[in-house]
């Protein structure tokens, strides 16, 4: 196994240079985050103490750090209160060498300046941003190139680009991402499109920029190191921790057929948890692998039986159960 020295300098290469200076804070994203669920209740509560067990057990792995209030934490469910305390108890948890990229997200302008800002006075060290998209049929590139530019300028701290297109029926459009690069405080994106040749094509047109590209999914992690993205923000690193970082691993010291291998039997499992049973499914895994998954929240329904017993099958069919 390698060392965390050797590991992280061979980041370091992998990254191209490309920490940037922001506020005199250099920030390298790359590496491997897990979007961290939210945790509540039987009567849908946020469970704080949950939530701490669940990231002091993640924290045993060598992440690079934990999105928090992602697609996967559920944020559109939660008050902008409940969302700033989850990232307030996050940052008590989370070991100070380990980033924490808080997601800001909301439909307008000015609610995302104002979530960004308030993400910052609780411990976030940088935010990712999703596409704003109730109005879809206008968020042109140049819209969006507007209200990210306005964030950039306004965030006191880094800012992520976050296209999830799955769930906003909307990909943040390759030539605003060139645009967008250029920004001094936006220092990369997250695609979980899985699209490789446009995550190749981000790479390769924002290649003299301060700019980093992290992929939004395992599915794709193999593929995406392979154009040169330098990390990825999984939801399967949720229960399957160790695994992913091993997957980063052979990408990082060029072991390409020992992570074909890998990446083959992380797919099925991969998509189970995301596309295919979504956060439910998720969940159901945690509790499965030691952690707490519990319910999500309404509308979000439990998973039935048969769909339970087909979650299990993907993962003991690659033998992870």
């Amino acid at each position: 196994m390698l060392g965390r020295q050797i590991w992280a300098s061979m980041r370091h290469g992998l990254s191209r240079g490309l920490s940037r200076t922001v506020k005199g804070k250099k920030v390298d994203i790359a590496g491997i985050y897990p979007p961290v669920t939210t945790p509540f209740t039987a009567t849908a509560e946020v469970d704080y103490g949950k939530l701490e067990a669940n990231l002091n057990k993640l924290g045993t792995f060598p992440f690079r750090g934990f999105v928090i209030q992602g697609s996967t934490g559920e944020f559109p469910f939660l008050t902008s209160s409940e969302r700033l305390e989850v990232v307030s108890r996050a940052r008590q948890a989370i070991p100070k060498d380990k980033l924490l990229i808080a997601g800001s997200g909301c439909e307008s302008t000015q609610a995302t300046v104002e979530m960004t800002v308030s993400m910052a006075q609780v411990g976030a060290d940088a935010v990712m941003v999703v596409t704003p998209c109730y109005y879809r049929g206008r968020m042109s590139s140049a819209a969006l190139i507007h209200h990210y530019t306005k964030v950039a300028d306004l965030s006191p701290i880094p800012v992520v680009l976050y296209s999830v297109p799955a769930n906003t029926g909307l990909d943040l459009p390759v030539d605003a991402v060139v645009t967008l690069s250029q920004h001094p405080n936006i220092i990369g994106i997250k695609d979980s499109g899985g699209d490789v040749t446009r995550i190749g094509l981000i790479v390769h047109k924002t290649n003299k920029q301060d700019f980093q590209v992290l992929a939004g999914s395992v599915g794709f992690l193999l593929a995406s190191y392979a154009v040169g993205a330098v990390g990825g923000i999984c939801g399967l690193a949720n229960v399957l921790g160790a695994q992913v970082c091993q997957l980063e691993r052979l990408c990082l010291t060029g072991q390409w057929e020992a992570a074909q291998t890998l990446q083959h039997r992380l797919i099925e499992p991969n998509t189970a948890v995301t596309r295919r049973f979504g956060i439910p499914g998720m969940k159901k895994t945690m509790d499965w692998f030691g952690y707490y998954g519990g319910p999500c929240r309404a509308p979000l329904q439990e998973l039935s039986p048969a769909e339970e017993e087909a979650l299990r099958l993907d993962f003991s069919n690659n033998g992870w159960l």
